[in-house]
């Protein structure tokens, strides 16, 4: 009873973590590194190329290459606030991170996945509208209402995950090992001493509100497919500009759902090396994959844009 006393008399002084999960790569962690890197030069490669192609062009100057602009930025914030700390623990010897450094990188990457949620769900909404209601959509998705969508999407996640960061870090915390490679704030909240009323209320409100999310997706996709099965021609508009946000979607939806059922289901038949790729996956495949998918549609903008800075001065 006294040492349990003295453990929540001292919770607040917790001011590193050591992250557990790097305890598996010993072995191969110059191969590791070598991956991890060229992953992370391609996801800037790719996400850079794809904003500023939409820039350039002014006639992807659109609702639909807004968004998706958006949503390259996203995956750039979030990456950043992961892939650079990866880099330098796997050939580090000391896997620890501090107090103020986890929320931060919790803060990060939480509110990059939640925007990303939120930016799929504006796509949706703007093929919706497109399919569904074409004699209205510049109406509708003018540019005064894309402009304060895109603020919302933006705006909803970082809010959140502000206040929730705030909420984590007044916690009087009983330990300071995070079985993972990186800081999620889940996780740290698995370290309270006690299990508050946050702790449990806000995990319940994210979760809804982006079931929510995922709804209306659903909902949109049913009313845009019940459109497109009325004539081939508007078959063919789904299949050009529906399916890659389609793809996009499952690819950010089953990211995350694998992730949140790996923390809260977490196996002891998973191997620790698997827990890591599920956790990490989230930070890999929509990043890589989303801009080579709406890339495929800017293929000229982008070869243009290439020719051009490889032109040489006279």
């Amino acid at each position: 009873m006294i040492n349990s006393y003295f453990v929540m008399d001292n919770a607040s002084e917790v001011t590193i973590f050591t992250l557990s999960g790097f305890n598996v790569i010993v072995n191969y962690r110059f191969t590791l590194f070598a991956l991890s890197f060229v992953c992370y030069c391609v996801i800037v490669q790719v996400n850079v190329t794809l904003i500023l192609a939409i820039i350039v062009d002014k006639s992807l100057h659109e609702p639909m290459f807004i968004f998706i602009c958006n949503l390259c930025i996203n995956s750039l914030y979030g990456t950043a606030g992961f892939y650079p700390k990866l880099l330098i623990d796997i050939l580090s010897t000391s896997h620890v991170i501090s107090y103020a450094g986890c929320l931060v990188q919790s803060f990060a990457v939480n509110s990059s996945a939640c925007a990303d949620f939120s930016l799929l769900v504006l796509m949706a909404y703007d093929r919706y509208v497109a399919i569904c209601r074409p004699l209205v959509y510049h109406s509708v998705m003018n540019p005064q209402r894309v402009s304060a969508l895109v603020f919302a999407a933006w705006i909803l996640p970082v809010g959140q995950m502000l206040i929730i960061t705030v909420s984590t870090s007044t916690l009087r915390l009983c330990g300071s090992q995070i079985s993972r490679m990186y800081c999620v704030n889940y996780v740290i909240r698995r370290l309270e001493c006690t299990v508050s009323i946050t702790t449990v209320i806000f995990p319940v409100f994210i979760i809804t509100f982006y079931f929510a999310h995922f709804l209306l997706v659903i909902c949109s996709y049913f009313y845009i497919m019940r459109t497109c099965l009325t004539c081939k021609e508007e078959r063919i508009k789904f299949l050009q500009t529906c399916l890659p946000h389609l793809m996009s979607f499952i690819t950010v939806a089953l990211s995350l759902l694998f992730d949140v059922l790996n923390m809260r289901l977490s196996s002891e038949k998973l191997s620790e090396s698997a827990q890591n790729f599920i956790g990490m996956q989230f930070l890999l495949f929509p990043p890589l994959i989303n801009p080579i998918i709406y890339g495929l549609k800017l293929t000229k903008t982008i070869l243009f844009m290439l020719r051009k800075t490889e032109t040489p001065a006279h």
